[in-house]
């Protein structure tokens, strides 16, 4: 019988194969609210490409499936190994090869924290601008599921920031795709069709992320209206102003509680407000940002705002992270699951009225936020009963859709909201998927289970 355990230390070191019982059991769950943790058959720590290549080259023989893992911060299951699965951890991966000031480029290692990549980007005068509320999130991470952010208004998501990468297929080839540049209509983007993918395809060992000038000069608004009909009425419209927010987020009024009450905001809650609009500027200028402060204001103002507040410096940022925290904030209030669907920013308004027609009619709790400025909207669902829960999430998944969206913004599908993407998805496109997996991985040994059921059986 084959010693796969000896195997994989041939291939990343002793230190760096042990079997998953023997592991952290952090190893065997990541952020999902409804994944059961799994330990993984083994865990392995490779250091290089040549280590990965190795690995995938034995788990491809053994017909072992494989999943990889950044920091853990996945929020549908994807990151979670099967039991009889080998988990790559990246951790050991974690270097910044190169900042390029010329081409505006930084080369990575798929381990690097986007905590690591800012604090190294901040010395040249640039920035990374994917920043999806998770600093501790790894850039390869983030790759997998196209994590966006509150950033995403003015930047972009991962696959506007990933210019190219470096990948290990299941057969344990490596093949790289794109460059340090912005231009390529050369065959097909397989940059653009891995990101996203969730590790089904090829675990990527590199990355090349497109880097801008870090402004120096911020501001925050926080603007409160009677209602979030009102409010995301007003998004479009200061949008088309011409004024470029770096961010732009809706919360509702019980998450904004929930929020102050944790960070001792209790300043930010306005009495008659039902949602709050986050503004987040900035410029080259104080001059030029304090112009755009106000004209921002006395819009929003015109708009109907219950009111507009101005913060300075000190108090933007801490309510900034207090929403970027919102997750653990409704984890740690009870929150039975998550939605991240997206829909087309000016549909808003008759989504989320549908949203909380369809909480009533269930007799569920769901509130939330989102970035306002790109439609993604994040919904912490309060629904005890399993069968009841689904039927509502289904009912609000159709209704995005329905409206022109998509079942996940930036969270992914992975196992957690498969049964959705089985349901709603066009079956020509997930069957087209499906045939694009096979060409990638025959065998079927890359995250089975996430995206689509597995193949067949494994090992």
């Amino acid at each position: 019988m084959t010693n796969v355990q000896d195997l994989l230390a041939d291939a990343v070191g002793s230190a760096n194969a042990v079997p998953g019982a023997d592991a952290s059991p952090d190893y065997s769950r990541d952020e999902s609210l409804t994944c059961t943790p799994q330990t993984p058959a083994f865990v392995v720590r490779p250091g290089c490409t040549a280590e990965v290549a190795a690995v995938l080259r034995v788990a491809g023989r053994e017909g072992i499936p494989v999943t990889a893992r950044g920091s853990g911060t996945s929020l549908a299951g994807a990151a979670i190994a099967r039991p009889d699965g080998i988990l790559v951890s990246f951790e050991r991966m974690n270097a910044i090869l190169e900042i390029d000031e010329a081409n505006q480029v930084a080369v990575v290692q798929p381990g690097v924290t986007l905590t690591e990549l800012d604090a190294a980007t901040a010395a040249h005068g640039l920035i990374y601008p994917v920043h999806p509320g998770e600093m501790g999130a790894t850039v390869g991470g983030n790759l997998a599921t196209n994590a966006g952010g509150m950033q995403a208004v003015k930047y972009g998501v991962t696959r506007h920031n990933v210019l190219g990468l470096e990948a290990v297929l299941a057969t344990g080839e490596v093949i790289r795709a794109g460059g340090r540049f912005v231009k390529n209509s050369t065959g097909y983007d397989l940059t653009q069709l891995i990101a996203g993918s969730e590790g089904t395809l090829a675990l990527v060992t590199q990355l090349i992320l497109r880097l801008r000038p870090r402004l120096p000069h911020q501001a925050v608004v926080l603007a409160p209206f009677a209602d979030a009909h009102e409010l995301t009425l007003a998004v479009p419209r200061l949008l088309a102003t011409g004024i470029d927010p770096v961010v732009l987020e809706y919360v509702d009024a019980l998450t904004m509680a929930a929020l102050a009450h944790a960070e001792d905001m209790a300043s930010a809650v306005h009495e008659s407000a039902q949602a709050y609009l986050i503004v987040e500027l900035e410029s080259r200028t104080a001059e030029r940002l304090a112009e755009d402060v106000v004209e921002v204001a006395e819009f929003l103002a015109a708009q109907g705002a219950a009111d507009v507040y101005p913060l300075d410096r000190a108090t933007g940022r801490r309510l900034l992270r207090a929403r970027e925290r919102a997750l653990h904030t409704s984890k740690a209030a009870g929150a039975n699951d998550l939605l991240d669907t997206v829909v087309p920013r000016a549909a808003m308004p008759d989504f989320l009225a549908e949203v909380q027609r369809l909480a009533a009619d269930t007799g569920s709790y769901v509130i939330g936020c989102g970035h306002a400025g790109d439609g993604n909207v994040h919904l912490s669902v309060f629904q005890p009963d399993p069968e009841t829960r689904q039927q509502l999430m289904t009912s609000v998944l159709r209704a995005g859709i329905a409206a022109g969206g998509s079942i996940s913004g930036e969270h992914g599908i992975g196992v957690d909201k498969r049964v959705y993407f089985d349901a709603l998805e066009d079956p020509l496109r997930t069957d087209l998927m499906r045939r694009i997996k096979h060409a990638f991985d025959p065998a079927g040994i890359l995250n089975p289970g996430v995206l689509f059921e597995p193949a067949g059986a494994m090992r």
